[in-house]
C-alpha cells in the first residue's frame, strides 16, 4: 500500500507543471484540473467503500486499476478542455489507496494494536510524501512529459494488480457477515459521534494544507526559497517522530484534544515567520501532532463503524479529509493574498479550529449510537 500511494503523490505537481508548462496555460488552470480531480475523489471514496463492502476487494481494484492507468497514459495526448472533463472521473475511480490500507489493517491487526499499526500507516504516509513529489519534479524535468506520465499510468497499473494478485482481506474471520444478513441501515451506524469525527478530520487537514500554502508564501516573500524543500523535510521528519510516539504508548490524547492542540500550536507561528530557520522550529511542535491526530482519527472511525460497512465508513473518512484539503488551500490562499503571510498561518489554524469545534460541539450535544463495535469494545473491558 505504501507503493501504492506513492504515484498518487507525484500527481499533483506532475499535472501542474504540464498543464502550465506543456499545455500553455497558468497555474489557475492547472488548480482547476486538480481541483476536479479531488471533487472525484471525494464524491467516489464513500461509493467505493460500499461496494468494496459489498462485492470484496477484486472487482473494484480491477476496475480502478485500468481507469487510472488508461487516464495517466491519454493525459499528454489530451487537449485542456478534455483533460478538465475527464478529470472529474478519473479521480472518482482513482484506486482508493488510502482506505483500503486502512480496512486491510483493520482486518489483520487486532484491536488493541491498531493504534501501533495505524500510526505506521501514517508515518509511511509521510515518507511517501517526502520522495513522491520530488521523484515527480525530477522526471518530468528530465524526462518528457509523455514519459513521467505514462510512467505514473504503469506505475498505477502495477500496483493495483499486485493488490488484485495478493487479495488482502478486508474482514478478519470473525468479522464475516454470515450468508443472507442484512446490511445494517446508514442512520444506525452514521451517529453524531462519526459525523463529529469527520468534522474533525476535515479540520485536520484544512489546518495541515493551510500551513503548508503560508510556509511557502513566508518562505517566498523573504526571499528564502531555496531552503523550502529542507523546511518541508524537517515538518515531515517531525511528524513522523510524533506518528512513533503515539504508535509505541499504550494509552494516547483522543483525536479532538490533538487536533485542537494542533491548530493551536500553529496560530502564532506567524509571528515569527523569517528568518527561514526560526520558522522552521516555530512548524516543528505542530507537526508533531500530524501523523497522530490522523492515526488518531482512523482508529475512531474504525471503533465506531460495525466491520460489514468499514469499507463506506473509511471512504467518508476520505471524503472529509478530500474536504478540508479542498477548502484550506483557496480559504488560506485568498487570506494571504489580501494581508501577509503571517496571517496566513492564522487562517490556517482558525479555519481548522471552526470545522473541530462543530464537531466536538456536535459530540458534547449528542450520545453516540451503540453500535456493534463499540458493545465489543465496552464488553473486552470488562
Amino acid at each position: 500500500m505504501f507503493f501504492a500511494r506513492l504515484p498518487m503523490t507525484m500527481t499533483g505537481v506532475t499535472l501542474t507543471l504540464y498543464v502550465v508548462s506543456n499545455l500553455g496555460h497558468g497555474y489557475g488552470a492547472a488548480g482547476i484540473v486538480g481541483a476536479a480531480s479531488t471533487l472525484g475523489m471525494a464524491l467516489g471514496a464513500p461509493l467505493l467503500g460500499r461496494a468494496i463492502d459489498r462485492y470484496g476487494l477484486r472487482p473494484v481494484v480491477a476496475v480502478c486499476g485500468m481507469t487510472s492507468t488508461a487516464f495517466w497514459i491519454a493525459v499528454p495526448h489530451l487537449s485542456y478542455a478534455v483533460l478538465v472533463v475527464c478529470a472529474l472521473p478519473a479521480g472518482f475511480l482513482s484506486v482508493p489507496a488510502g482506505s483500503l490500507a486502512r480496512q486491510i489493517l483493520a482486518a489483520l491487526v487486532p484491536a488493541d494494536h491498531r493504534r501501533a499499526a495505524y500510526s505506521l500507516d501514517t508515518i509511511l504516509v509521510e515518507a511517501s510524501f517526502m520522495i513522491g513529489p520530488a521523484a515527480g519534479i525530477a522526471a518530468i524535468t528530465s524526462l518528457s512529459a509523455t514519459v513521467t506520465l505514462s510512467g505514473i499510468g504503469a506505475i498505477f497499473g502495477a500496483t493495483a494488480l499486485l493488490i488484485f494478485l495478493l487479495n488482502p482481506p478486508i474482514r478478519n474471520s470473525g468479522e464475516l457477515a454470515p450468508v443472507g444478513s442484512v446490511r445494517p441501515p446508514l442512520r444506525s451506524w452514521l451517529s453524531g459521534r462519526l459525523l463529529a469525527t469527520l468534522l474533525i478530520a476535515a479540520g485536520t487537514l484544512f489546518c495541515l494544507v493551510g500551513t503548508e500554502v503560508a510556509t511557502l508564501a513566508a518562505l517566498r516573500a523573504n526571499g528564502d526559497v531555496g531552503w523550502t524543500g529542507l523546511v518541508i523535510v524537517v515538518m515531515c521528519a517531525a511528524s513522523m517522530a510524533g506518528g512513533i510516539v503515539h504508535g509505541a504508548v499504550k494509552r494516547s490524547l483522543p483525536q479532538g484534544v490533538l487536533m485542537l492542540l494542533l491548530v493551536v500550536l500553529v496560530l502564532p507561528v506567524g509571528l515569527a515567520d523569517q528568518p527561514w530557520w526560526l520558522l522552521m522550529l516555530l512548524l516543528i511542535p505542530t507537526n508533531l501532532l500530524c501523523a497522530p491526530t490522523l492515526a488518531a482519527t482512523t482508529e475512531t472511525v474504525s471503533a465506531i463503524a460495525p466491520p460489514a460497512v468499514r469499507g463506506e465508513a473509511m471512504g467518508l473518512q476520505d471524503a472529509s479529509t478530500r474536504l478540508g484539503l479542498a477548502l484550506g488551500s483557496p480559504v488560506v490562499g485568498f487570506a494571504i493574498d489580501h494581508s501577509s503571510p503571517a496571517w496566513g498561518f492564522f487562517a490556517a489554524g482558525a479555519g481548522g479550529l471552526v470545522l473541530a469545534a462543530f464537531g466536538l460541539l456536535w459530540t458534547s450535544r449528542r450520545r453516540p449510537a451503540a453500535t456493534p463495535a463499540l458493545a465489543a469494545a465496552v464488553r473486552a473491558r470488562r
